[in-house]
């Protein structure tokens, strides 16, 4: 069981029997459910007409207590991984929704602390894991393994969302409006932070090449690497073609980045995804 944050392909979602429990959005005023009335570009066009900064909002608890009893209900056991604490309530959510629904023994509750394709890589961890006859100890240990050698490298080139949301300081969002400041975010152990701050297109190739760099230093031991977007497709898979000359065998996923983080992060950001085994 995870969230819609994550980033699985609807292929990964049956083959692995995943439950995704989707989180709320409301644009000026109505309410969409994630990934059920509204995709991932229609999200990124109405944000850009909206008024106000779209909201987002965990699922409501009464979705996860059916979801819990539904899943529990032949006596399986389940295991969910969750966006991190630092970014939603969605994991205090599920757990209330666990002790709701009596179902505290039989469900076992994951903080990723990360998000999008990060997490998605502890899911399908855990999948194959269960698909494959591992006890739940055995798959929490693969799981929290991933989780301690995954890299999330963000770049975002407009902080008008990150500010509006209150996510930058209003004196440090003013400065940075006026340069041009581009920032790149980092979740070391689930916690949001600004690793580097620059201008312009120069700074974004140097943390391309940076990026680059790395996963050429750990390239025969990084399987899968995700590239999700807010609403640059093209440069995206450009940058696919990049880590696939370093080595052929990574499987790259390019895919648009869910309303969650598209909201904070604003036009033209992508993250890259990873980890080392």
């Amino acid at each position: 069981m995870t969230d819609s944050s994550v980033q699985l392909t609807p292929e990964e979602i049956k083959k692995y029997d995943i439950t995704v429990v989707p989180l709320t959005i409301t644009i000026d005023g109505k309410s969409y459910i994630d990934g059920e009335d509204i995709t991932r570009s229609d999200f990124v066009k109405k944000m850009n007409e909206a008024e106000n900064l779209p909201k987002t909002s965990q699922p409501p608890i009464g979705r996860f207590v059916d979801t819990i009893k539904k899943l529990t209900a032949d006596g399986s056991q389940v295991i969910g991984i969750f966006l991190a604490k630092a970014l939603s309530g969605t994991i205090d959510a599920a757990r209330q929704a666990a002790e709701i629904a009596g179902q505290t023994d039989n469900v076992t509750i994951i903080d990723s602390e990360l998000t999008d394709r990060a997490e998605g890589f502890q899911v399908l961890a855990a999948a194959k894991d269960s698909q494959a006859g591992k006890s739940m100890d055995e798959i929490v240990a693969h799981v929290k393994k991933i989780r301690d050698n995954q890299t999330l490298e963000m770049m975002v080139v407009n902080l008008k969302n990150l500010i509006k949301g209150g996510r930058l300081g209003a004196l440090s969002g003013r400065i940075a409006t006026m340069l041009n400041i581009r920032i790149v975010l980092q979740m070391p152990h689930g916690k949001l932070k600004v690793a580097k701050k620059g201008r312009g297109k120069k700074f974004t190739r140097a943390f391309d090449e940076r990026v680059l760099k790395e996963i050429e230093e750990n390239k025969d031991r990084i399987k899968e690497v995700g590239i999700s977007y807010v609403d640059t497709p093209e440069p995206m898979h450009e940058l696919a073609d990049k880590i696939k000359q370093i080595n052929p065998d990574i499987n790259v996923l390019v895919a648009e980045t869910s309303p969650i983080i598209a909201t904070h992060a604003g036009n033209g950001a992508y993250a890259i995804l990873f980890y080392v085994e």
